[in-house]
C-alpha cells in the first residue's frame, strides 16, 4: 500500500518525512519508506504524550510529598483514600471516556468535524450523570475523602475528555502546556496551604486543585487559540440522541479497564498481608513500573488515534499497516528491556497495552472486556497467590503471576488483531459515520423520520426519538443519578460515623494505602491521572 497517500497529515514529500528523522543511512537502506514515514508520525505524537504523562504524574507526586510531611496518620488517610476513589469511581470513569476516544478518533478521520463536537457533549453529559451517582458513594466516607473526591472528579472527567478531544485530532501540544503551568500552580498551591497549616482538608483541597488547574488551563488554551472552530457547533438536542450506541463501547471500556487497575490494587493488598517490607518492595516497584509504563502507554493512544483515522477515512490498508507498524515498534522496545534486564512486568505488558490501543481505535473493546477478567483473575490470580504464599517468592511471585498472565493476554490480542474482518470494520465505521451526519443534517432542519441507509445495505435505518421521549428517558437517567446522590447524603447524615481507628488499625491503614499512590495503569487520577 502507499503508507503516504494514507495520511494526509504529514508533509507532501514522503522523503521529507523520512529526512526529519530517520538520518542514518543504514535506517534508509533497510527499512522500507512507508514504515518509516508511518514510523516518524507515531514517535512525532508520542513524544509530547510522554512529555504531558510525565506531568500529569507530577500532580499528585507533590500533593504526596506535602502530605507526608503532616504526619503518617495524614499520609495514611490520604492513600486510603486515593485507594478507595481509584476503586469506585476514578477506574470506571476513565474507561467510560475510553468510549470518546473511539468515537472522536473514527469520526474525525472521516471528515465529519461538527459530529466530533456531538460527541464531546454526549460524553460530558453522560459522565456528569456518572459523577452524580458516584458521589452518592463517596459521601459516605471520611469528611476529607468527600473533599477530596467530589470537585476532583468533576474536573477529572472533564480533563479526560477534553485529552480525548484533542489528542484524536492530533492537537497534543496543548496537552503539555497545560500540564506545566498546572504544575506550576499546583506547586504554588501545595506551599500556600502548608504554610496557612490547613492539615489534611488542605491536602485534599490541593489534590481536587490540581485537576481543575490542568481542566481550566486546557479550556483557556482551547478558548484562546479557537482549535474548536471547525469541531464546535454549539450546544445542541442532538447530543441527547442514541446514547445507547456510546454506552455499548463505553461499558466494555470502563470493564477493560477496572479489570486492569484492580489487579494491581489486589496486589498491594496481598504484599501488605506478608510484612511491611514487601509492602514497601512493592510500592517501589509500582513506581518504577509506571515510569517505564509511560512510553507504552503514549504509544497505546497513538495506536486509537492512528487506526480510528484510517477506519474513519475509509482507508482499511492504512488501518492495519499502522497497527503493523506500532507492533513492530513495540516489540523492539520490549526486546530492549529485556536485553537490559529490566523489570519483568515491562516484557509482554507494553505489548497488551499497545494491542489494546489498537482495539480501542477499532471499536472492539469488547474483546478486552471478555479477556482481561479471563487472564488476570482466572489465570493470573491463582498463580500469583500460589507464588506469593506457597513459595518464598513473595512479591516476587506477584509481578512473575501477572507477566504470565500480560504475556497470554497480548499473545491473544495479537492473535485477534491479526484475525479480525478489517473490511467489515471499516464499512461498520463509515456506515455508522453516516447515521451520524444524517442526525445533524435532520437536527438542525427540524425534520424527524429515520436516517438514511449507507454503505450498500450495511447499516440499517436508526429512529430519532422525539422530544417527549428525550425528556422521559434522559430525565429519568438523571432522576437515578440524582436519587442516588439523595440516598448516600441521607445515609451519611443519619449513620454516625465509625470510631476513630487505634494504633494498630491505623499501622493496617498505612499498609493498606501506601500500595495506592501510584498505579502504573493510570493516565491521570486522583491520586495519579
Amino acid at each position: 500500500m502507499d503508507a503516504s497517500r494514507s495520511r494526509p497529515d504529514g508533509p507532501s514529500s514522503s522523503e521529507e518525512i523520512s529526512a526529519r528523522l530517520f538520518c542514518c543511512r543504514f535506517m534508509r537502506r533497510w527499512v522500507p519508506l512507508a514504515y518509516r514515514e508511518e514510523l516518524y508520525h507515531i514517535l512525532r505524537m508520542t513524544g509530547p504524550l510522554l512529555a504531558s504523562r510525565i506531568l500529569n504524574y507530577l500532580h499528585p507526586f507533590v500533593v504526596t510529598i506535602f502530605c507526608g510531611r503532616l504526619g503518617n496518620s495524614a499520609l495514611a488517610g490520604y492513600a486510603m483514600a486515593c485507594a478507595f476513589i481509584n476503586v469506585t469511581s476514578a477506574s470506571i470513569c476513565l474507561g467510560l471516556c475510553f468510549a470518546c476516544d473511539t468515537l472522536v478518533s473514527q469520526t474525525f478521520g472521516g471528515g465529519k468535524l461538527l459530529r466530533v463536537g456531538v460527541i464531546l457533549q454526549k460524553s460530558i453529559l453522560i459522565l456528569m450523570v456518572f459523577c452524580l451517582a458516584s458521589w452518592g458513594v463517596l459521601v459516605n466516607t471520611e469528611a476529607f475523602l468527600l473533599l477530596l473526591g467530589q470537585d476532583a472528579e468533576v474536573a477529572l472527567a472533564l480533563h479526560q475528555l477534553q485529552m480525548s478531544y484533542l489528542q484524536n485530532q492530533g492537537m497534543i501540544m496543548p496537552l503539555v502546556y497545560a500540564a506545566f503551568l498546572a504544575n506550576i500552580a499546583n506547586l504554588l498551591t501545595n506551599f500556600f496551604l502548608f504554610w496557612l497549616d490547613f492539615g489534611v482538608p488542605g491536602s485534599a483541597a490541593a489534590n481536587s486543585l490540581s485537576i481543575i488547574y490542568n481542566c481550566g488551563f486546557l479550556f483557556l488554551y482551547i478558548r484562546c487559540r479557537n482549535l474548536h472552530a471547525k469541531s464546535w457547533g454549539g450546544w445542541t438536542t442532538e447530543c441527547l440522541q442514541d446514547w445507547s450506541s456510546y454506552m455499548k463501547l463505553a461499558i466494555p471500556s470502563a470493564m477493560m479497564c477496572c479489570f486492569e487497575w484492580w489487579i494491581y490494587e489486589i496486589g498491594g493488598f496481598l504484599a501488605g498481608m506478608i510484612s511491611e517490607e514487601d509492602l514497601g518492595a512493592q510500592h517501589v516497584v509500582i513506581m518504577l513500573a509506571y515510569v517505564n509504563y509511560m512510553i507504552p502507554l503514549g504509544v497505546q493512544v497513538v495506536a486509537c488515534v492512528r487506526v480510528g483515522n484510517a477506519l474513519g477515512a475509509g482507508d482499511t490498508d492504512g488501518a492495519i499497516f499502522t497497527s503493523k507498524v506500532v507492533l513492530t515498534f513495540t516489540g523492539k522496545y520490549v526486546f530492549f528491556y529485556l536485553y537490559r534486564i529490566r523489570i519483568a512486568m515491562d516484557t509482554s505488558s507494553p505489548l497488551q497495552c499497545v494491542s489494546m490501543g489498537i482495539l480501542l481505535g477499532t471499536g472492539q473493546q469488547k474483546i478486552a472486556a471478555i479477556a482481561n477478567p479471563i487472564g488476570y483473575y482466572c489465570i493470573g490470580l491463582p498463580i500469583i497467590i500460589a507464588l506469593m504464599f506457597v513459595t518464598d517468592l513473595q512479591v516476587m511471585g506477584f509481578w512473575i503471576g501477572l507477566l504470565i498472565s500480560t504475556f497470554l493476554l497480548a499473545v491473544f490480542y495479537i492473535i485477534m488483531i491479526f484475525k479480525m474482518n478489517w473490511k467489515r470494520l471499516t464499512k461498520e465505521v463509515s456506515g455508522a459515520g453516516m447515521i451520524c451526519f444524517v442526525f445533524s443534517h435532520q437536527s438542525v432542519n427540524g425534520h424527524g423520520g429515520l436516517a438514511c441507509q449507507a454503505q450498500e445495505g450495511t447499516v440499517q435505518p436508526t429512529a430519532l426519538l422525539s422530544n417527549s421521549q428525550l425528556i422521559i428517558r434522559r430525565g429519568l437517567v438523571l432522576l437515578a443519578a440524582v436519587l442516588t446522590l439523595f440516598v448516600g447524603t441521607v445515609l451519611h447524615l443519619l449513620l454516625p460515623l465509625p470510631e476513630p481507628f487505634g494504633g494498630r488499625r491505623m499501622n493496617e491503614t498505612m499498609d493498606f494505602g501506601n500500595w495506592s499512590t501510584a498505579t502504573p495503569l493510570a493516565q491521570s487520577t486522583l491520586p495519579t491521572l
